[in-house]
């Protein structure tokens, strides 16, 4: 096999594993998907299966393997971030029954690095490791708010501004007006921004040098808490970030 159908190869079996880990697929569905024959998708699946990053079900569908999610665990300990946090998120999570995301800033990007959901709530769309909805998202708010003209600029390079709901902001002015009122009260808001029925509250994290390079959000369904009661939890919210943030070194 040459390099480039090698490479070619690999994208493919990274893209199938992607898309069976977002929920069990069978055979067709991969095949139907990246439009190629049944027997091409079944020889990656076989080979997925082989090495145990995916798994089949009783059914005949594809899942994630159990040696992924080991590795998944393995490599979210080495990110100091995600490991120094984590004991304070689920600390959060346990005391407001809310769903808790952790973003990072990685380059151009602003990712999600942890997420801690509700047992028997609605998973939100969020997953770790996927970029954040930049124009809409509270933790974009609160770690932009922060960064020089020049960060901003380059991280909303990519943002698309699209209207997601009637709440969407839709312009780089209005997002600009955004960020400066999150500076002046100290934290930022999802408003329903992205889906309707989905609001939250956000503070900043800072490391060792006194920079914002990551924050913490609580987001509820709006049926369970509304924005008024979200603020409530913004006393805690701020202890929670001041801990993660002391923890990697900053000093107020």
């Amino acid at each position: 096999m040459t390099g480039d159908k090698a490479s070619h190869g690999i994208q493919r079996a990274v893209e199938i594993l992607e898309f069976v880990c977002v929920q069990p697929r069978s055979q067709s569905e991969v095949a139907v998907h990246f439009d190629i024959h049944r027997s091409t998708a079944m020889r990656t699946l076989d080979s997925l299966v082989e090495t145990g990053l995916s798994r089949k079900h009783a059914d005949g569908r594809y899942g994630a393997g159990y040696r992924l999610a080991g590795l998944a665990q393995l490599a979210l300990e080495q990110f100091d971030l995600a490991h120094v946090a984590r004991p304070f998120l689920e600390e959060l999570a346990g005391e407001c029954q809310h769903t808790i995301h952790l973003a990072a800033l990685d380059g151009r990007s602003i990712v999600y690095a942890d997420k801690i959901d509700q047992p028997g709530m609605v998973r939100l769309y969020s997953q770790i490791g996927q970029a954040v909805t930049l124009h809409t998202a509270g933790v974009s708010k609160a770690i932009l708010a922060y960064q020089p003209p020049s960060i901003v600029a380059e991280v909303l390079s990519g943002a698309d501004f699209v209207r997601k709901t009637s709440n969407t902001i839709t312009s780089l002015e209005a997002f600009t007006a955004q960020l400066e009122t999150v500076r002046e009260q100290g934290f930022a808001i999802d408003d329903a921004e992205f889906e309707d029925f989905i609001n939250c509250v956000a503070m900043p994290i800072r490391d060792f040098t006194g920079e914002v390079m990551a924050a913490v959000s609580i987001t509820a369904l709006k049926a369970r808490a509304g924005l008024d009661d979200l603020r409530m939890l913004l006393p805690r919210l701020t202890e929670i970030t001041a801990a993660i943030s002391k923890e990697l070194g900053w000093r107020p």
